[in-house]
């Protein structure tokens, strides 16, 4: 079985570990920078045998290096949102069909069929620019869930507007993704009773509007869309996988990725359930770029494969996602 398929058909926590080491070691082989870096830190490939041991690179690395894994010519370059001046993260996929099949994985996980959906897309600041992974996650499941409907709507409140009220005439089973300032604009102008749609957020007010807590902004959409959750997306470019919250802020991760705290004093210590500390991904799906990023985010570790996002770290530069602080 190929690696890119054996991920995919994780059952377990054990299973998991044990492929998150041979990833360890295909990377720290055939990825120059992550050999370098684990050299500096002076950890030794044989030694590691339990994935605490695995070291994560900062997520900076991938504004100021090129992250790969072995020699490829890359299908495409996904690219942060950053600032403006700022250097933008570039994540070289090696193979868009995986991220692709991580994606739909991961959604099929939380909603079920996509096809069941009409999928509509409040996402303009993401539009603006070239190279956003979120947008070509978000347009893929628009082409597959098959609905006439189906769309971005960028800024057109009246005719997103319609269209939600012709779904939930229907009875037509309904995602909206948005950007957070987005969405707060739309709820503002709009009061709505959303029956049969799901609301995903995905963060992002980047400086568009007053930075509002996540209980702020999502009571006030609950209450102009008059749905009882609001649901959120956890991503970033330089990740091929996603882990989604149906509400309340806590996010799930699918089965070959895994987030674990790290304490904001010592990088290499792993704290436990309910700790606040900055946010480590393992990310399986990530086998030509790194599997094992250290983010700028803060959280909590909680039961099972589950997260709390609660802000980020100070001075870190302000990203397209996770903007959020609780």
């Amino acid at each position: 079985m190929k690696f890119s398929d054996k991920i995919f058909e994780i059952t377990s926590e054990k299973e998991f570990d044990t492929v998150a080491i041979e990833l360890f070691n295909f990377q720290y082989q055939h990825n120059l920078l992550y050999q370098q870096y684990c050299d500096l830190l002076k950890i030794q490939p044989v030694a590691v045998t339990t994935i605490n041991q695995i070291p994560f690179l900062p997520i900076s690395f991938f504004k100021s290096h090129v992250v790969k894994t072995q020699k490829f010519r890359e299908e495409v370059v996904f690219l942060s949102s950053g600032t403006t001046g700022a250097n933008q993260s570039k994540h070289y996929v090696k193979e868009l069909s995986l991220y692709e099949k991580s994606f739909q994985k991961g959604f099929q996980q939380v909603y079920g069929d996509i096809s069941n959906y009409c999928v509509l897309a409040l996402l303009p600041s993401y539009m603006e620019r070239e190279g956003s992974s979120l947008i070509y996650m978000v347009n893929q499941l628009i082409n597959k869930s098959h609905h006439d409907k189906s769309g971005f709507y960028l800024t057109h409140q009246n005719e997103l507007l319609n269209t939600l009220r012709e779904l939930e005439h229907t009875n037509q089973k309904t995602i909206l993704f948005g950007v957070s300032f987005a969405l707060l604009d739309f709820a503002e102008e709009h009061q709505l009773q959303l029956k049969n749609t799901i609301i995903i957020e995905t963060g992002g007010m980047k400086g568009r509007r007053k930075e509002l807590t996540r209980e702020e902004l999502h009571d006030i959409y609950k209450s102009k869309f008059g749905v009882t959750a609001i649901h959120s997306e956890y991503g970033m470019t330089e990740l091929l996988s996603q882990a989604y919250s149906t509400g309340e802020g806590i996010f799930t991760t699918p089965k070959w990725m895994k987030v674990m705290i790290r304490d904001v004093n010592d990088p290499l210590l792993f704290l436990g359930e309910n700790k606040l500390g900055g946010i480590n991904v393992v990310d399986l799906a990530n086998i030509y770029s790194c599997g094992f990023i250290a983010t700028q985010d803060l959280g909590k570790k909680k039961e099972g494969n589950t997260f709390e996002v609660l802000g980020r770290f100070d001075n870190s530069d302000l990203r397209g996602c996770n903007l959020l602080i609780n």
